[in-house]
């Protein structure tokens, strides 16, 4: 089977390993965004896709705007590909070039279409305390993740599972569930299935604006948008900006899907749940957890930060490092 890659992350990677490993599969070409500058130097780097495509002696193609680029419309075409695979490529396909390869474009998507159509679907489902997630295979239509659904992977999202462990399991997963796929396609054993769009909600793209944590929220909201957002939550602390890179909320609901080191912090729970204070509050040093923070409502532990120029540091370090004192106040960067 003769398969073009469209693909940009590190998401995308592990499909494109699994279908240049499969011996009934011959990988033509990889499509991916155009190398970005980063950081002081402005040096331009390669995007995860093209590291890949490049070292399994892969061509590479990577037009600014596929649409309107003639020389890479003409190579798709000459082609002459049974399928396209899509695993967040970053740019809109025309109509042109979904109807170009035989089985039609498959989209890899990490959410249960049609729930999170849209760029971030991993990371809104845990901002939104979703607890469970998964993967869609769809053939790709004009709309935005519109397309009928194919097969899926589902996978539930535990209470401290943050948006990069969760996107690792998926992108693994999804790899899988894009080989299976094209072959059943090919052998005409997949019903295809449309979206019902009443059901969908979208995953927009990440705003810098998103990361800032309102202390006025509850310990649940903050803890989400945390693992959701992560690495990128920011808060202020001393007048200084800072990472808050890991959280536990902390409550009776919350004690049964906790690891088991967290039965300390239940015993101790008659005493710390009267503890009060203002949203972004230190109300608490654990030992050997970290700071407990007052939200507006509930109580949140403080599991890793980041200081500005340093390393994450667990919460329990940062307590001792900078010689916390209960009452000190976290406030929205």
């Amino acid at each position: 089977m003769k398969v073009i890659f469209f693909g940009t992350p590190q998401f995308a990677v592990p499909t494109l390993e699994k279908l240049i490993q499969n011996p009934s599969i011959e990988v033509i070409a990889a499509v991916t965004q155009p190398d970005k500058p980063r950081g002081r130097g402005k040096q331009l780097i390669p995007s995860a896709v093209k590291k890949i495509a490049l070292k399994n002696n892969l061509p590479v193609w990577q037009p600014k705007r596929i649409k309107k680029h003639t020389e890479t419309l003409n190579l798709l075409t000459e082609a002459n590909a049974d399928v396209f695979v899509v695993v967040a490529y970053g740019q809109i396909l025309s109509k042109q070039i979904l109807d170009m390869p035989k089985l039609g474009c498959i989209n890899v998507h990490g959410s249960i279409l049609p729930q999170y159509r849209g760029a971030a679907p991993i990371q809104w489902s845990i901002h939104n305390g979703e607890t469970e997630t998964g993967i869609t295979t769809m053939l790709m239509d004009e709309g935005l993740d519109t397309g009928d659904m194919l097969l899926k992977y589902f996978t539930p999202i535990g209470l401290l599972d943050n948006a990069h462990q969760i996107a690792e399991i998926l992108a693994e997963k999804g790899g899988d569930l894009l080989i299976e796929t094209i072959f059943k396609l090919e052998k005409q054993e997949i019903n295809s299935i449309s979206q019902d769009n009443e059901l969908a909600n979208y995953a927009p793209l990440i705003q810098k604006s998103d990361f800032a944590i309102d202390w006025n929220h509850s310990a649940w909201e903050i803890h989400n948008k945390v693992r959701g957002f992560y690495p990128n939550c920011v808060a202020s602390f001393r007048d200084k900006s800072i990472k808050i890179m890991a959280t536990t909320p902390l409550g009776e609901k919350y004690w049964s899907q906790l690891p088991p080191e967290y039965q300390i912090i239940q015993n101790q729970w008659e005493n710390l749940s009267s503890l009060t204070g203002n949203p972004g509050e230190i109300v608490s040093n654990l030992k050997k957890f970290g700071p407990i923070l007052q939200t507006g409502e509930g109580l949140l532990l403080l599991r890793e930060v980041q200081l500005a120029g340093k390393r994450p540091q667990a919460g329990w370090d940062f307590v001792n490092g900078m010689r916390l004192s209960v009452g000190e106040i976290f406030t929205k960067n």
